[in-house]
């Protein structure tokens, strides 16, 4: 019998306090609506070299993971209260998952749980860097469970929603069904690809989709999934070493471009240390105001301010607006230095912060630079995603990323 579970005696998500290193802050109107998986992340994290055949000493950890989870946990974590869409079993993992939900004050209404579903587990072992050098992936619930007949029964959420988040881990009858409904309220779309191979199922949506934020090597899958081709091939790692920021880019423009041209509006591509890519046709006048409905108070409200003090929106206007149908416009955002402990949570993070900013009422450069920010802090974090976050240190960095940014690209493809 399946249920949706409410956390009993759960704070109103309307008037809730939610706690930002020492300050309470009122939270209200609408919210994100995240859709997808979550799921246990178990780390194997070696002290020494790892050898194929044998074990070695280390750490094993078990961590809240999946990446609508991350997003969404990086979201209320920095003050929002994101409405989540998923299914999780009544095992171990399950509960594990959705108890640290309620005891975040964050609703499960939208969460299917049921005794059949056997919760997501992802195992990854990582290299004594902190890469992950394999894993294993039992994520098929997510498929079989979040089905679209449950999506739709939360289509009134989305109406005062500012964006609508879905990752790759959903079926395509499911990620269909979430974004026609996204569309029919005119709620933005943000496209989270997850991995190569799932990142493919662009296709089956790409007209609905406003936002995706592929690391590079999902942005080749995606362009040879939107084009019916394998024109485009994965960069080589002797291609990518000492390679500049700006060779980089042009290596990756022609699938960057296949995106724009297939209807998504913005473009985010992660490109580990290097930072990221912002692209869109035209130029800057087309990042601007990315959603009409904002979360100005509370915390909204406070990183509008710090960041809008730090950031001025006012620094690309003098680039003019070109045609639209035909010129990229390419923004690079450095990354920044980190004591890195883990890189699993950095592009979640970095997704988070961004759409937290964006729901806030930033503009995509400025959000950008706050997801960045975000990111530098979850990598420096044991887990997926920081117990805290300090909106000084923030809104600090972002404007180091801010005022570091250089436009890489603004011309005609033609």
């Amino acid at each position: 019998m399946a249920e949706s579970t409410v956390p009993k005696g759960a704070q109103n998500p309307v008037t809730s306090k939610v706690a930002f290193r020492g300050k309470k802050l009122e939270h209200g109107d609408g919210e994100v609506v995240i859709i997808g998986g979550m799921v246990l992340d178990i780390h194997a994290k070696p002290s020494v070299r790892a050898n194929s055949g044998t074990t070695v000493p280390g750490k094993v950890y078990y961590v809240r993971g999946g990446v609508a989870r991350n997003v969404a946990e990086c979201m209320s974590k920095l003050g929002a209260k994101p409405f989540m869409i998923s299914a999780l079993g009544f095992d171990m993992a399950g509960n594990l998952l959705l108890n640290q939900w309620k005891s975040a004050g964050l609703s499960a209404e939208g969460i299917l749980k049921d005794k059949d579903i056997e919760t997501p587990v992802v195992c990854n072992v990582f290299d004594i860097n902190g890469e992950v050098a394999a894993g294993v992936a039992s994520v098929e619930a997510l498929e079989k469970y979040l089905t679209p007949d449950w999506i739709l029964r939360f289509k009134s959420t989305l109406l005062s929603a500012p964006v609508l988040m879905v990752d790759a881990n959903l079926s395509h009858p499911s990620l269909e069904a979430a974004c026609k409904m996204a569309t029919d309220v005119e709620c933005p779309v943000w496209f989270e690809p997850v991995s190569v191979t799932k990142s493919r199922r662009i296709s089956f949506i790409v007209e609905y989709v406003t936002f995706a934020s592929p690391n590079e090597d999902e942005l080749i899958a995606m362009a040879n999934a939107l084009s019916g081709s394998d024109e485009f091939q994965p960069l080589k790692e002797s291609q990518k070493k000492n390679i500049s920021v700006a060779s980089l880019f042009q290596l990756l423009k022609p699938a960057i471009w296949v995106l724009l041209e297939k209807g998504i509006e913005v473009v985010l591509v992660t490109v580990g240390s290097n930072g990221v890519f912002l692209c869109n046709k035209g130029g800057p006048r087309h990042f601007e105001k990315p959603t009409e409905k904002i979360t100005r108070s509370g915390f909204g409200g406070q990183l509008y301010k710090a960041v809008m003090q730090k950031c001025p929106p006012s620094r690309y206007s003098g680039f003019s607006e070109l045609n639209k149908s035909s010129h990229l416009f390419a923004v690079h955002f450095p990354s920044l230095a980190a004591s890195v402990v883990r890189l699993t949570g950095a592009g979640d993070c970095l997704v988070g912060g961004t759409l937290t900013s964006v729901c806030a009422g930033l503009d995509i450069m400025q959000s950008v630079s706050v997801g960045i920010a975000v990111a530098k802090a979850a990598v420096e974090a044991e887990a997926n995603v920081p117990n805290t976050f300090n909106l000084s240190s923030i809104a600090d960095d972002a404007k180091s990323v801010y005022s570091d940014a250089k436009v890489l690209f603004h011309q005609s493809m033609l």
